[in-house]
């Protein structure tokens, strides 16, 4: 009995372990989702799925045998779902962020769950795969990979007197682009204003090291611009 208490307690300390490595990667990264959180979400899973496991050990009889062992940790894995979609953010620009930090939100649960009903060596190759899927292979293939991989998108918005300088801002992001690759513009739209001006909104693929003020700088010098928002998306 005292065995198997220690091991419950080798399971909860496991998966607070696991879930508090998630939550410093995260908050380092200032993601959405922290460290208290993923460490809460790896010990609930943890300790559900060990209630689940032991209450069918406990009360299932000869005559009663038809308990489900994981019916309460299959809960876990719809239920995590809501606070999942809580970190998943839709800015005004149409730009969704926040899917890999509920993906480990998801995460979590599961390496708890996996602790919980005793797969201590699955949950740790687990564990290990995640983080260096999110911290190592992306760095790796930025590298190794086409040139297209290591690029990042730009949003502008720029008001301007109505003239036919349009198409100067264009010129100018084309000729804008530095060494290590060249700006594209994957979206353009004009709209009229109702104060007779012009808004032109971009979206752009810059070189992840080009700065995004060196962006701002080369559209704002130009005469029609009246107001300029750039914004690294």
């Amino acid at each position: 009995m005292i065995l198997l208490q220690l091991e419950f307690l080798l399971q909860l300390f496991l998966a607070s372990l696991f879930g508090l490595f998630m939550g410093i990667d995260r908050q380092m990264k200032h993601k959405p989702l922290g460290l208290k959180t993923c460490t809460i979400i790896a010990t609930a899973s943890c300790l559900l799925t060990i209630v689940s496991v032991q209450s069918f050990h406990t009360f299932a009889s000869s005559v009663y045998s038809n308990m489900d062992p994981m019916r309460l940790a299959a809960q876990i894995v719809s239920g995590i779902g809501f606070i999942g979609a809580g970190v998943i953010l839709r800015r005004n620009n149409d730009v969704i962020s926040g899917l890999t930090s509920a993906a480990l939100i998801w995460t979590a649960a599961g390496l708890g769950i996996a602790i919980g009903a005793g797969f201590y060596l699955e949950a740790s190759a687990g564990f290990l795969l995640i983080m260096f899927s999110i911290n190592i292979i992306p760095n790796l293939i930025k590298r190794i990979g086409p040139a297209s991989l290591r690029t990042r998108d730009v949003s502008v918005k720029a008001l301007m007197h109505p003239n036919q300088r349009m198409t100067d801002i264009i010129k100018a992001i084309e000729s804008g682009s530095n060494g290590n690759g060249q700006i594209h513009i994957r979206h353009m739209k004009i709209t009229d204003t109702p104060e007779g001006k012009q808004q032109l909104d971009l979206k752009l693929n810059a070189p992840e090291d080009q700065y995004t003020s060196e962006i701002y700088y080369l559209i704002k010098k130009i005469d029609a611009v009246i107001t300029l928002e750039v914004e690294h998306l």
